[in-house]
């Protein structure tokens, strides 16, 4: 009996051995995503969570360069009309299914048809996918598209179980099945989403830590306070006021790189029940943007880390147009403005802002200024999904909301400013805007893309349907036991490499 005893204390202590030699990351991030079907998505936080479950056909490196991921290599025809991708042999989605040329065709195809996609117009100009053979796909384009290949470095590249997402239907954002590092084991709304490694995986010697859970923790100081206690091992989105903290605490390390996107105000010019000034007038948003200190706004809400801007793309961006710097304050300007409009003052607006710290002081900071120029800038806080559903339906009538941001610029701009664009919740149209829009995407010289977009913010910048107001910073702490981390533009958390001490 006393052997037994031993024997059965020997295999409890080697359970419980093997049960602490797992490694667990543990990600704080500032919201809780939506629906975790990369067809439907459409958050930041969702791509953060995308990059640990579902591998695209190509990733980036550190410098914006496409590098391959589930596809080897591209080649694009002379007129532009077609995009040859090779794709990689032995990989598997994490039911068992291998993914192969059908499975990358019904990927891209599920894209550019499910029901409320948000990739359509993203792969809007690819007419059709051919299977070359078992390892190759071709996307036959109705006209030529310079942005494509950057389009399937994000969730329009990501591939998807074609017998899961036929089972699923509507429901596959519930139990996504990919091909990506980790394979989905759990969600739960607000709490916690789960993953475990996949043995399968074609780079599983690159993958080091056996679990990985994200944890939305909206209060960016509860966010740190949990990862110096232990309770997390990375965090987004460190508030800028803390930076000093990260980096005066020994246990911790700060990673940061100027995001690709921007932060702005969308304004509801189409589906604005009420009619407001801001809507009907783009004098009045005119005077909006003018009434603001972009400079004196990043210093007091960010200690000055972001970057001032008033374009899709930051100051800092090869595609920035410098004819149309960032405007200074005119207070007085803002109020001829609106008097030329005709507009009963205080305008009243709307101003529909995700719940969290520093969102709710950018508010607070542009409802003081603005009150100067004669606005009533009335802030209406709300859960950050929640807010997503509200802008689709057009219940705002401006929305404070951030875009993570492309390494093309089309990325940052179509989906937001062409008429019926399924991002551009404001409801938009201008015949100038989308012509500038398309022509941008026939043309592969970068500079007469850039001479393309300058006539797109010579209109945009006039009509205001959003007002830039600045670029983050991306900020991310994690702890000294972890390994390997390194922060690109595009502000995903990359897992794979990572290791845990």
């Amino acid at each position: 009996m006393r052997i037994l005893r031993l024997a059965v204390t020997a295999a409890a202590l080697l359970l419980s051995f093997e049960a602490t030699a797992q490694t667990t990351l543990r990600i704080g991030l500032a919201e809780d995503p939506d629906i975790l079907d990369p067809t439907m998505g459409r958050t930041y936080v969702g791509r953060i969570v995308f990059s640990a479950f579902c591998d695209k056909l190509f990733d980036i490196d550190e410098k914006l360069n496409i590098v391959p991921q589930l596809a080897l290599s591209h080649e694009t025809s002379a007129d532009g009309k077609e995009l040859t991708i090779k794709l990689r042999p032995g990989v598997k989605f994490h039911d068992g299914e291998p993914f192969d040329a059908e499975a990358a065709k019904f990927s891209i195809e599920r894209h550019m048809n499910f029901q409320g996609s948000f990739r359509k117009p993203e792969l809007a100009t690819v007419d059709h996918v051919d299977v070359v053979d078992p390892l190759t796909i071709k996307l036959v384009l109705k006209t030529p598209f310079s942005p494509l290949v950057a389009q399937l470095t994000d969730r329009a590249g990501m591939m998807v179980s074609p017998k899961a997402a036929k089972e699923a239907g509507d429901k596959f954002g519930l139990k996504p099945v990919c091909a990506g590092p980790y394979k989905f084991v759990e969600r739960v709304q607000q709490d916690r989403i789960v993953g475990e490694k996949f043995a399968d995986y074609w780079n599983k010697d690159n993958v080091f830590i056996d679990r990985v859970v994200f944890l939305p923790i909206v209060d960016a100081t509860v966010r740190l306070a949990n990862l110096k206690s232990g309770g997390l091992d990375l965090i987004e989105r460190v508030l800028a006021t803390d930076i000093k903290e990260v980096r005066g605490d020994s246990r911790l390390k700060l990673s940061t790189a100027l995001e690709l996107g921007y932060f702005g105000l969308t304004i509801n010019i189409a589906k604005d029940k009420n009619k407001g000034a801001l809507s009907q007038s783009e004098k009045v948003r005119q005077a909006l943007s003018l009434a603001i200190d972009r400079e004196a706004l990043t210093q007091v809400v960010f200690n000055g880390e972001f970057v001032p801007g008033n374009q899709w793309v930051s100051p800092e961006h090869p595609y920035y147009q410098k004819s149309f710097p960032v405007p200074k304050r005119d207070i007085a300007k803002a109020k001829a403005l609106m008097k030329e409009a005709g507009v009963t003052l205080p305008v009243a607006v709307d101003m529909m802002v995700p719940k969290g710290a520093e969102n709710e002081a950018v508010a607070q900071v542009l409802q003081s200024m603005a009150a100067e120029a004669g606005f009533d800038l009335k802030i209406r806080v709300i859960e950050f999904a929640t807010s997503f559903k509200q802008a689709q339906a057009g219940e705002f009538q401006a929305f404070l909301i951030g875009w993570s941001g492309r390494i093309d610029p089309d990325g940052n701009s179509y989906v937001f400013m062409h008429t019926g664009a399924p991002q551009n919740d404001g409801g938009y149209s201008n015949a100038e805007a989308d012509k500038a829009l398309e022509d941008a995407r026939l043309i592969n010289d970068a500079a007469q893309r850039k001479a393309i977009y300058e006539k797109l913010a010579k209109t945009v910048l006039n009509d205001l349907p959003l007002i830039y107001l600045y670029h983050r910073r991306l900020l991310i702490a994690h702890t000294n036991k972890l390994e390997g981390y390194k922060q690109m533009p595009d502000g995903l958390v990359r897992v794979i490499g990572l290791k845990l001490k």
